[in-house]
């Protein structure tokens, strides 16, 4: 892992906290249990809840891991208080164009709440460095698995910040 911080937004932050506090403190204590009452069941080379059990409590165990350190280095970015909101930065809602006036909608987000599916792409990915810094009517250069394509930036928004209660 490189000694880089793990930009993330607030809402990314949440799910992965979310995701460790729900194989923390319920899948992996349910899962103990089982391969407890399964090993006390006797033949444990033959016992197919005891050998499933042990291998799922060592999938666990790694993705806990992964799941501390990463929460670890998380820098929280919140988006919506970005100051400069004219250029492409970490959290921008950025509206593109390529040569064929083909439309498509990418949010610039952390590594590990990328999904590329629904327009959410790391911040470090080769269509973000492109357009990172970018404002509205620049075109940018990607060179991607299909080849070179330009886009041209239209749009580029932010979250709103909630309103204080």
């Amino acid at each position: 892992m490189t000694d880089r911080p793990n930009y993330i937004t607030p809402e990314g932050y949440r799910r992965l906290r979310e995701e460790y506090e729900g194989l923390f403190a319920v899948e992996r204590p349910r899962l103990v249990e089982t391969i407890s009452w399964a090993a006390a069941n006797g033949d444990r080379s033959e016992n197919g809840d005891y050998i499933y059990g042990r291998k799922r409590l060592r999938e666990i165990d790694r993705r806990i891991t992964w799941l501390s350190k990463r929460m670890a280095k998380a820098a929280v970015v919140n988006p919506a208080e970005q100051p400069d909101r004219t250029h492409a930065f970490f959290g921008a809602i950025v509206t593109l164009a390529d040569e064929d006036d083909n439309r498509r909608v990418v949010t610039l987000v952390g590594e590990d709440e990328a999904d590329a599916s629904v327009g959410r792409i790391s911040w470090n990915s080769p269509m973000a460095r492109a357009i990172r810094g970018g404002g509205a009517g620049d075109v940018r250069r990607v060179r991607l698995p299909s080849g070179e394509k330009e886009f041209e930036i239209i749009a580029i928004s932010y979250p709103v910040a909630d309103a204080p209660q």
